[in-house]
Formats: C-alpha cells, sequence, structure tokens
C-alpha cells in the first residue's frame, strides 16, 4: 500500500498533473543561528511568472519574467540589480504564439563583453508540445534586442526546451537544450511518447552575430521534461540534468567542457530511482573554482528527498549526498547558491496546510547545517507556483518565486542575510 500511495504522488506531480500530499514529515532540526529575512521589493506589476535569476560577472543581478495580458498575448520583460535599486524594466520581446510552461521558462544570460542574452519559447505546430528554442542578444545593455534565432536547426513538431546558458567565452554563448527530433512518431513526439524514439541532451556555441557552432548532442536518451542546469568551473562549463536508461532509472547526471570537449555523463550519485514517466523535477549547480555542488530530488526507495553532493574536483568525482529533507509533502523544485563560505538550497514542500517555500544554508563541506528558514507559505498550489530562484551575492541570498495572489500569478521576492551566533536560539517558526 505505501509504494502505491508514492507511486500515485510521483504521477500526479509528473507531466500531466498536480501534487496532492498525503503525508507530513517535519524537517530535521537546525543549529542556533542569527538570520534576517526581510521582503524582497521587486520592479514588477501586473500578472507575472516564469522568473529567472542570475548574477553577472559585474555583481549585478538580473531578473527576467513573463508579463501576460499586455500588448501581446505575452512579453518577457527584465530589469537588474546592483544591489541597492532596480533599473527600469524593459521588454525583450512580445509575442501572441510562445509556448509558455510552469516548468519550462525562459532564461537571461550576460558575457564579459557587456551583451545580454535571453531565450523563449515558440509554438512550431498545433500540437500540444510542439515548440522551438528562440534566442536573441542586446549589444546595448538591454535597449534593443537583435532578431531572435531559432537554436534547434530541426523543423520537427516537436519538443525542444529546459535551456541551461552560460559563458563560452567574453563574448559568445553556450546553450544546452532537450531536443525532441527523435521523438517524433505516432502521435505529437516528446513526454515519453512512444511512437519514436527518445529525448536527447545537445549543446552549441553562438557568437556575437548568432552564428551557431559545435553543435552536437551530449545524450541520446534522457528524461523528457526535467530541468538542466550548468555552472561554470576553472576547468569548463559542467551541465547537469536527469538522464533516463533503459530501465527507467531517472538519475541524476553530469558532463563538462574540457580541453575542447565534452566529458561522458556520469551520475552524481546512483540513486537508482526507477520512475516511468517525467517528474518534471530537475537539478541544480553551483561552482567556484575546483568545487561543484549539484542539488536534486529523488523519490528513490519509495521516498521523496531533496539532496546535495559536493565535488572537489570541477565534477569528475562527488561526495556521499547530504539529505535535506524527506516525506511525501517534499516536492523538490530545488535552487543552490554559493556564498564563498557557504552554500544555500531552496525547495518546496507541499501538505494539508498549502505550499511552502524552504531555505537552508551548509559549510562548503556539507558536514554542517548552519541555518533553515521557511521563507514563506504561498497562497497557490501544485503547478501554478512554478519553481523559485535563488542566487547568492556577498553573505546575502536572494529568493525569488511565484504566488498566486487573488487567482493571478504574482512575483514575490526574499532576501537573507546570515550571520552564524551559536549563542542565539532559533527564531520562533524555524
Amino acid at each position: 500500500m505505501r509504494n502505491y500511495l508514492v507511486l500515485l504522488l510521483i504521477f500526479l506531480t509528473a507531466c500531466d498533473g498536480d501534487p496532492v500530499a498525503q503525508v507530513s514529515t517535519a524537517p530535521a532540526a537546525a543549529t542556533p543561528v542569527h538570520h534576517e529575512l526581510s521582503t524582497w521589493e521587486l520592479p514588477v506589476q501586473g500578472n507575472a511568472a516564469q522568473s529567472d535569476l542570475v548574477v553577472a560577472s559585474d555583481g549585478r543581478m538580473l531578473l527576467s519574467w513573463i508579463e501576460t495580458g499586455s500588448r501581446s498575448a505575452h512579453a518577457l520583460r527584465f530589469a537588474t540589480f546592483d544591489g541597492k535599486a532596480w533599473s527600469e524594466p524593459q521588454e525583450i520581446a512580445h509575442g501572441d504564439d510562445w509556448f509558455v510552461n510552469w516548468a519550462d521558462t525562459p532564461h537571461i544570460a550576460a558575457t564579459e563583453d557587456g551583451a545580454l542574452w535571453a531565450h523563449w519559447l515558440r509554438q512550431s505546430a498545433k500540437a500540444a508540445y510542439a515548440y522551438d528554442v528562440v534566442l536573441s542578444r542586446s549589444g546595448d545593455g538591454g535597449k534593443t534586442w537583435s532578431a531572435p534565432l531559432t537554436v534547434n536547426s530541426d523543423v520537427t513538431p516537436t519538443e525542444h526546451g529546459f535551456v541551461s546558458l552560460w559563458p563560452h567565452s567574453r563574448d559568445s554563448l553556450g546553450i544546452a537544450w532537450l531536443d525532441g527530433r527523435n521523438t517524433a512518431g505516432e502521435g505529437h513526439g516528446g513526454h515519453d511518447a512512444h511512437g519514436g524514439g527518445a529525448m536527447t541532451l545537445r549543446v552549441a556555441n553562438l557568437d556575437a552575430g548568432l552564428n551557431k557552432s559545435a553543435e552536437s548532442e551530449l545524450d541520446s536518451r534522457t528524461c523528457d521534461c526535467c530541468q538542466t542546469d550548468a555552472a561554470m568551473t576553472v576547468r569548463g562549463p559542467l551541465i547537469v540534468y536527469r538522464d533516463r536508461d533503459g530501465d527507467e532509472i531517472r538519475d541524476i547526471v553530469t558532463a563538462r567542457f574540457d580541453s575542447g570537449a565534452w566529458t561522458l555523463p556520469r551520475k552524481v550519485h546512483d540513486d537508482r530511482w526507477k520512475m516511468p514517466a517525467c517528474p518534471v523535477n530537475g537539478p541544480a549547480v553551483v561552482a567556484s573554482g575546483t568545487q561543484a555542488w549539484v542539488a536534486w530530488y529523488t523519490a528513490a526507495g519509495d521516498m521523496p528527498k531533496v539532496r546535495i553532493a559536493r565535488s572537489q574536483d570541477a565534477g569528475d568525482s562527488f561526495s556521499p549526498p547530504v539529505d535535506l529533507d524527506s516525506g511525501l509533502e517534499v516536492q523538490g523544485r530545488v535552487g543552490v547558491a554559493a556564498d564563498g563560505d557557504a552554500v544555500w538550497v531552496s525547495w518546496s514542500r507541499e501538505d494539508a496546510d498549502g505550499q511552502s517555500l524552504w531555505l537552508a544554508r551548509y559549510n562548503a563541506g556539507l558536514s554542517k547545517e548552519l541555518q533553515r528558514i521557511q521563507v514563506a507559505k504561498l497562497q497557490g498550489r501544485g503547478r501554478a507556483t512554478g519553481f523559485a530562484q535563488l542566487v547568492a551575492r556577498g553573505n546575502d541570498a536572494y529568493l525569488i518565486w511565484t504566488d498566486i495572489v487573488e487567482g493571478k500569478p504574482a512575483l514575490r521576492g526574499a532576501r537573507v542575510i546570515a550571520k552564524e551566533n551559536p549563542n542565539m536560539s532559533l527564531p520562533a517558526g524555524n
């Protein structure tokens, strides 16, 4: 009976259903720590969701989001934060033919030459999951943007998305995406379709003129609809994603671009999670020098968990994972960030009382939990709240998430400043 309940929960959180929590297990007690949690006011108005938050090489934070109900069906907008104030929001693009999804969302990036890059998804056919990845570049701080380039070169009416971006050089961009060109067959492709082949992971580089080069297939069989992520190590970009083997084992793997070639994918940990459908729950990665940390969700052994593991060799190997949270109410939807001396991990939970957003801080070696905070209780449930975004800047952590206010999506933000103080008790509610 227990196995049935866990499998039912996972199916409800997969591609075609909303999560329903059945059982509650409270998070482990945290080490006493002083913290400051405050609202982070955002320059966003109206119906907004599908956010992305990244830190540029100059220290600015870049926030992008999709607004609905403007002069077209959808508009992709962005603003920058310098640590004190937000810039005025600017529009990247708008359109009526976009594919807008709670989990497969646009991303924004910056390269050292000052250029900004952004991608979104555009419907390619009438099939529900037929869409392409399009990308645009701005060389003037976001005032104007290039005509969008369709990144995937095939013309199949299949799924292309779950993108990761990273700086390939001072003025060029690396990009990875899940590519469904091989899934075309009976019916529409993608989302574990049985009419064709498997979902793949592809990579390419783009220069300042949006000329594409070095495109290749990195993995010939991946999970169909889980987020990918990438981080820069001193030995090259490290990509993380959810793999899928012939026995439906869907564990987290990494690959790194090193000495002009991609390494073979290797597991972060052998969870052995056998899952017959896509859980829509990808990993997150952050890197500093030769260190890298990967956080992820798994339900191996019929127990949903949020885990994190550390690499000291730029992703060649990882330590045994640390379990941050477990129980049927754990949704995953992880984020990870590093502030030099410590690592932050965010994740979502949902029980009978609703959804909540959590944040934990560990030392770099993951041997000690320094802080644990319930950042927010959400009004929304299920898919509607999407995936929170987490970054670190200095000693601060910043989070962005979607909530549902009066039936409509709205972005919310929080800022956390952590100061270790073992002589203090945890504030109420932590």
